[in-house]
């Protein structure tokens, strides 16, 4: 995982929004596009940032191509953040 990249993605609320759709469980392209008013090929454009970075599964499924959240690295930046929030106050005690 490349913090850099998970931030790039995590950036734009378009992919924010996909995720928080993800959060609920896995979803088909056309029923994350749905959600949205935009065009296919841009809803493929946001999922391949998010694939990317790893936040996102892509599963294949017949002629379907299902996304699903990755929280390992959710989880990994979370716990970074938080490291480095405990830093900060052991520096100021």
């Amino acid at each position: 995982m490349s913090f850099a990249e998970t931030f790039k993605a995590l950036s734009d609320p378009v992919r924010r929004e996909i995720l928080q759709l993800l959060k609920n469980g896995k979803l088909s392209a056309g029923e994350i596009g749905s959600h949205f008013d935009m065009t296919g090929a841009t809803i493929s454009y946001h999922l391949s940032v998010l694939k990317k970075a790893d936040l996102v599964w892509e599963t294949k499924v017949k002629n379907y191509v299902y996304y699903q959240l990755n929280t390992t690295v959710v989880e990994e930046v979370l716990m970074w953040l938080t490291q480095l929030k405990g830093g900060e106050e052991h520096e100021r005690i």
